[in-house]
């Protein structure tokens, strides 16, 4: 079956675990998962791959090796298209809404070095500052890891101090669960905001690319 939207039990399953992130709770609610959460946001991966490529789902199981927080679940269901390594095109439902994102999301250090220089570069910095002006104007805010100070070396006063800061960026946008996400409108709103990325995405593929550093 194509997508049809995201039915109202998908945010019910959400706003549960986030009330009692057990594994009590999420095998005896395995089956709403599967048919309220899982198997839409699959069909509208493969309703948008021919435009935007194949889709990676995410586990719902935190990796909690290493955090405070051992919750065992994600309380979120995403989706990511990567065109290179930690850039691609995001999209997520949670007990609050759909999100979707595009840009660069890892902090791979050579990928840090290539965007600083790219960012302070005139004609290429210059251009991202239009772009992200641009997708701020049409509601989309700027996200990703970014330092509480300037980077070592970069004056107070340049210009794009503040895409500077940056160690990934990304754009986002978030819609609360209105009817429309309940129907195949939904894949479109999906759509719209990811071909807005496009020219975010093409200067982040262009300047940042792929990690070189080998795997750890």
């Amino acid at each position: 079956m194509g997508f049809t939207g995201f039915p109202d039990e998908a945010f019910v399953f959400y706003e549960g675990l986030e009330a009692d992130n057990s594994k009590v709770y999420f095998t005896r609610h395995r089956q709403l998962y599967e048919e309220a959460v899982r198997e839409p946001m699959l069909a509208l991966a493969e309703e948008l791959a021919p435009e935007f490529g194949v889709a990676q789902l995410f586990r719902p199981y935190r990796d909690v090796r290493f955090a405070k927080d051992k919750s065992p679940y994600k309380t979120h269901q995403g989706a990511f298209i990567e065109l290179m390594p930690g850039i691609g095109r995001y999209v997520r439902i949670d007990a609050t809404g759909l999100y979707t994102a595009g840009g660069w999301y890892s902090t791979a250090s050579d990928q840090v070095a290539r965007y600083r220089a790219a960012v302070d570069e005139d004609l290429s910095g210059k251009r991202l500052q239009r772009i992200a002006d641009g997708l701020a104007e049409r509601g989309y805010v700027a996200e990703g890891d970014r330092l509480k100070t300037r980077p070592r070396g970069v004056p107070e006063d340049h210009p794009r101090i503040e895409l500077l800061r940056h160690r990934s960026l990304y754009f986002g946008r978030h819609f609360e669960p209105e009817p429309w996400v309940h129907t195949e409108a939904a894949a479109d709103r999906v759509r719209v905001t990811w071909r807005d990325y496009a020219e975010l995405i093409d200067w982040l593929c262009t300047h940042v690319r792929g990690s070189e550093l080998p795997p750890r």
